[in-house]
């Protein structure tokens, strides 16, 4: 595949332009801002689809963040409207209402996502509050081992990099004058405190290859990838509904 990072940007720039024309004209992008390399790219291709004053990035620690300076780096580059919501009361309320109706503890995992989908949800929030629409900022690699909580970071309206692989995304952000600094930063998910790759078990190097080469010599790391993959799939599919032959002579369309 010939990839032209340049070329990628600007049809990723005319996509998103496209979208609000047809989908909210005069909407704002709303983006949630973590400091890492995807809400900083896709920030960044909003502001050049858009212009800056119809981007806003909310920042969304949960009690102090390590990294916030580099969410902070972010908006001032851009120089982009923003707003700091600390969701650290919102969790801590969850928390403790869920044990006093259950007399127990969330479970390890649904503790982990806890955090994302209080985000989303106050994404969500800022979008029907400030006229907008919620950008995902999920990428091709992370989608493909399940790497995102349901209905919290795989959410949002539209997606300008559910189709490219981590090794693109940065390549994309050098074509948008992202700082370097974001474009190398040690991907953290901020969950557990460990970084993706200790995480997953590979790197993304690794991951991005067998994804766009089908080459993976690691044969203990080819089989996690795809266990990862298969046993996640669900994330990506529209919810399973019932059928039914019933009419519908509504408009559709």
């Amino acid at each position: 595949m010939n990839f032209d990072a340049k070329q990628l940007k600007n049809d990723i720039v005319a996509w998103i332009r496209d979208w609000f024309e047809k989908n909210g004209a005069g909407c704002n992008a709303i983006v949630g801002i973590s400091g890492g390399k995807d809400s900083s790219a896709v920030a960044a291709l909003c502001v050049e689809a858009l212009g800056a004053d119809r981007v806003i990035g909310i920042l969304m620690p949960n009690g102090e963040q390590f990294d916030i300076d580099m969410s902070e780096l972010l908006v001032k580059h851009l120089g982009i409207r923003h707003y700091v919501f600390n969701i650290k009361d919102a969790y801590a309320a969850m928390d403790a209402t869920y044990s006093a109706v259950t007399g127990g503890e969330m479970s390890a995992q649904s503790r982990m996502n806890l955090g994302p989908r209080l985000r989303m949800t106050t994404l969500y929030l800022f979008a029907q509050s400030h006229n907008g629409r919620v950008a995902n900022t999920c990428n091709l690699s992370e989608d493909w081992v399940g790497y995102s909580t349901k209905y919290g970071d795989a959410a949002g309206d539209f997606s300008p990099l559910s189709h490219l692989t981590v090794q693109e995304v940065k390549a994309v952000m050098r074509e948008c004058n992202v700082p370097e600094v974001l474009v190398e930063k040690v991907p953290i998910d901020g969950l557990c405190g460990k970084t993706d790759e200790d995480n997953l078990g590979f790197t993304y190097a690794t991951l991005d290859r067998y994804i766009r080469e089908g080459v993976c010599e690691d044969a203990e790391i080819r089989e996690k990838i795809d266990r990862r993959h298969f046993g996640n799939l669900f994330k990506l599919k529209p919810m399973p509904a019932f059928t039914w032959d019933a009419p519908v002579k509504a408009k559709t369309e």
